[in-house]
């Protein structure tokens, strides 16, 4: 067994044994995971993709006169302004007013990483102490105080994959879905993902140090929609989606490289959001969930054609015949794509471990872990009951 306190002693001692979770795979089938255990302090991971329920808490500091924004638009998106006088909160999927598909809060997060301008608008109700109604300037990164990445739900363990068997081609959060089982998409970093290195969550928790958008943040919370009581494989690797992560982190010193806008066609904006987490090697079992394969790894693929909730499951699939290129579905062998970047994927575990070898990034023991079981109820639509809504 090793402690929090004896890994991280060796970071701040520079002599850590860290690798990436690729390079983890390759020494556990060298040496064994009796030895890895003892060899290897800390596993890093990485993901990249779309994060639709993410967004930004913004402090733009108050004018003179001063005002209390009741509506604000940033480059014409929304923000919401149900909190204190000058506090905003910028969901990234978030559209201007004339619901145009082209520009949205993801890209106003994006541009005020690159140092762009960008046009703030308000408008307010008087008070005694807050008398101005309207305000209209230009802000950045800089000339605003805070500018916080609060997302509510990042960091999937495990998505579905979808196909489309319908005879027209539909346009959903999962891309676009040709007819007659034309293509499969899928969403998950597969042996790179942070919670699949992790299956139940032993060293991933509240308070867990991360990095997420080229900086370094924390897991503050079970993110929304948190469902970890799904099918599992014997390797304790959930089949659907499991677990979310809450995540928080400073814009001001993140990159446009692990944060950037996109657009969805047919269905709206989204942010792709770089989130890494080191995984410390207390003992033999975490050694042998870093040793994970793709080929070990397995999904659901889904009929997104039917446009229900209870949606019919086609097939189970390893990442591994995902990352192939193809799957086969009713004996045709369909091609497949993924909507993040492995690439990015790749590059954040290997920018978190030249953090830890650095001396830079010390590792926080969750100081709560996160539960195995959670009800996971739908929205039941209800009429009026008893006179009231």
């Amino acid at each position: 067994m090793k402690t929090y306190e004896e890994i991280n002693e060796k970071i701040a001692n520079r002599d850590v044994v860290v690798v990436t979770a690729e390079e983890m795979k390759e020494i556990v089938e060298e040496i064994g995971a009796k030895k890895a255990a003892e060899e290897v302090d800390v596993v890093t991971t990485g993901t990249f993709g779309a994060r639709c329920s993410s967004g930004v808490f913004l402090n733009f500091g108050h004018a003179d006169p001063p005002i209390k924004m009741m509506r604000a638009w940033l480059n014409g998106v929304p923000a919401y302004c149900g909190l204190a006088a000058v506090d905003v909160y910028l969901g990234a999927t978030e559209l201007r007013e004339d619901l145009s598909l082209d520009y949205g809060g993801a890209h106003v997060i994006e541009d005020l990483l690159k140092g762009k301008e960008i046009h703030l608008k308000a408008i307010g109700y008087p008070t005694d102490c807050y008398p101005r109604k309207e305000i209209e300037t230009y802000i950045n990164l800089d000339s605003i105080n805070q500018a916080i990445m609060f997302n509510p739900r990042n960091a999937y363990q495990n998505y579905v994959a979808a196909t489309n068997s319908t005879e027209r081609t539909i346009y959903t959060y999962m891309g676009k879905l040709l007819p007659r089982y034309g293509n499969v998409n899928y969403t998950t970093s597969g042996e790179l993902n942070p919670l699949i290195n992790d299956p139940y969550y032993r060293t991933i928790g509240m308070g867990t140090r991360i990095f997420i958008g080229g900086a370094k943040g924390y897991i503050v919370s079970e993110g929304t929609q948190f469902h970890p009581d799904v099918p599992r494989a014997p390797n304790g690797v959930p089949k659907e989606g499991a677990a979310t992560l809450a995540v928080i982190g400073n814009l001001k010193e993140m990159s446009p490289e692990f944060i950037k806008a996109i657009k969805v066609p047919g269905y709206g904006i989204s942010l792709m959001v770089g989130i890494g987490v080191p995984i410390p090697i207390l003992d033999v079992e975490m050694a042998k969930y870093t040793a994970v394969r793709n080929n070990e790894i397995y999904t659901t693929i889904y009929d997104y054609g039917i446009p229900s909730r209870n949606r019919p499951a086609v097939r189970e699939v390893s990442y591994e015949e995902l990352k192939s290129g193809s799957v086969e579905i009713n004996g045709k062998n369909v091609p497949t794509y993924y909507l993040g970047s492995y690439q990015k994927a790749r590059k954040i575990a290997i920018k978190l471990k030249e953090w830890i070898k650095k001396g830079e990034f010390l590792l926080q023991k969750p100081l709560e872990h996160f539960p195995l079981k959670r009800e996971f109820k739908p929205l039941k639509i209800r009429g009026k009951r008893n006179g009231n809504h």
